[in-house]
């Protein structure tokens, strides 16, 4: 008989798995397969101390990666813990002595992306895609003719195309520069708005031009859906990312810009490296970071370029539990800003010193070092950061690092001080939510005061 028979009658269980307290579900199923704390970290490379605190809840267990880790480790489906059952390249099934294979960097095939259903939060998306009209395209500096009839994102990427008017390059240019300035502004919902006209007047713009013009169109045209792709990533929708980025490099290699095209290949491998696929992404962002090696006369945009590529390897590695190439791959973009020698936002990078410690915040916290990511955000206490977008993440970085940690009066106190910065990003940012949710369970008499409003405020509580 499957000694996981019993268990799964067990009320506590049912109830766990119902509010998605997975600490005390590894528990259960680790008690029931015999194994010791330590038996199950060996499998998982982890110690067993630290899935000791994770059994406590001490802090929720809510890392995807060793989620799916730990149900090869025991036998059962990822969905279990609510993931899609699908196979994961990086987390193989144990062999016949239980033990999970080392991962395989290599390249993996690239299928469809897949919904990531545990971090879905659709209501909000509806609301912040909702159909825009002509406001949209005037906020972004477009003539009213330049859209005929209101559409929404969805429609420009897989429906009819709507019916759209060729602008000047110069007024397509100033679109595109707007748009790009309303992510950095953390101004989701604005962008939102504008988007389908951007879309689909770059698109009319880039087919009634010919020769150079049509060059400079399709650099426009990739621009315009790496805004799009960034904010689809910001939301969580991975569907229509991909299908942005995908669209942004068909542009892009149209262009002959090879920095534009270096750009839209990061914006794939952001896509893939959600979807379960960091070998590939890797492996992606390092081709195109080759493609693009700055000499000794490189020209600034050419290294802010390069070291973006750098500083996203490194996360993906992290993301990959790589430390020895998260480490190695930052360092080489920490040089690269050094070559820059200050903070700017050349090609919408941010990218500089500063920006790279901002990475080396979310390698630390991925990588489950939760003091270090700390230190390297303290670093950055007097740092005037290029982006308000930029400020942003740092801020939820630190408040996921405070809440890996269980200090939950940190992580609530940095939510709010992010909510001041850059309202947005508290409110549609997924992980915002998760972490919403774990305080309003970890909350005792009041300590956190006003809890219950912001999580009303970014959507817990509606």
């Amino acid at each position: 008989m499957d000694p996981l028979h019993a268990v799964w009658s067990s009320p506590a269980l049912r109830e766990a798995l119902r509010c998605q307290d997975f600490g005390p579900v590894v528990r259960a199923l680790r008690l029931a397969r015999g194994l010791t704390l330590d038996e199950l970290g060996r499998r998982c490379n982890y110690s067993g101390s630290r899935l000791s605190r994770y059994e406590r809840g001490r802090p929720p267990l809510t890392d995807v990666r060793l989620l799916r880790a730990l149900a090869a480790a025991l036998e059962v489906s990822p969905e279990v813990f609510g993931l899609l059952p699908v196979p994961d390249a990086n987390v193989p099934p144990p062999d016949r002595k239980g033990k999970v294979p080392p991962r395989a960097h290599g390249p993996t095939v690239n299928p469809a992306p897949h919904r990531n259903r545990d971090e879905e939060e659709p209501v909000r998306r509806r609301e912040l895609l909702a159909t825009a009209g002509l406001a949209g395209a005037v906020a972004l500096g477009l003539p009213r003719r330049a859209l005929a009839a209101p559409a929404d994102l969805t429609d420009v990427l897989y429906g009819s195309p709507p019916d759209a008017a060729p602008v000047p390059l110069a007024t397509l240019r100033n679109a595109t520069g707007r748009a790009r300035d309303h992510f950095e502004a953390a101004r989701y919902d604005d962008l939102s708005r504008g988007l389908p006209a951007l879309l689909a007047a770059a698109a009319a713009t880039r087919d009634h031009a010919d020769g150079p013009a049509r060059e400079r169109a399709n650099a426009l045209v990739a621009d315009a859906y790496l805004a799009a792709s960034a904010l689809m990533v910001k939301i969580n929708d991975d569907q229509l990312a991909w299908a942005a980025a995908d669209r942004a490099v068909q542009a892009a290699a149209a262009s002959d810009d090879p920095l534009t095209l270096a750009d839209a290949r990061r914006a794939v491998a952001t896509v893939l490296r959600r979807t379960g696929r960091p070998a590939r992404a890797r492996e992606l962002l390092l081709t195109a970071a080759r493609d693009i090696e700055p000499d000794g006369r490189a020209a600034p945009e050419q290294l802010s370029v390069y070291g973006s590529l750098l500083q996203v390897a490194a996360y993906t590695a992290a993301v990959d539990g790589d430390r020895h190439s998260a480490h190695e791959y930052i360092a080489e973009a920490a040089g690269t800003a050094a070559r820059l020698g200050r903070d700017a936002n050349l090609r919408h990078t941010a990218f500089g010193p500063a920006n790279v410690a901002i990475y080396q915040v979310s390698i630390a916290q991925v990588l489950g070092d939760s003091g270090t990511a700390i230190e390297h955000a303290r670093a950055l206490r007097h740092v005037a950061l290029p982006t308000r977008e930029r400020r942003g993440r740092l801020g939820v970085d630190v408040a996921r690092a405070y809440h890996q940690w269980g200090r939950y009066e940190d992580c609530y106190r940095t939510l709010r001080s992010v909510e001041r910065i850059a309202p947005a990003e508290v409110r549609y940012r997924p992980p915002v939510r998760r972490m919403v949710e774990d305080l309003l369970r970890f909350e005792r008499r009041g300590s956190l005061p006003g809890l219950r409003a912001f999580a009303d405020r970014v959507g817990v509580l509606a």
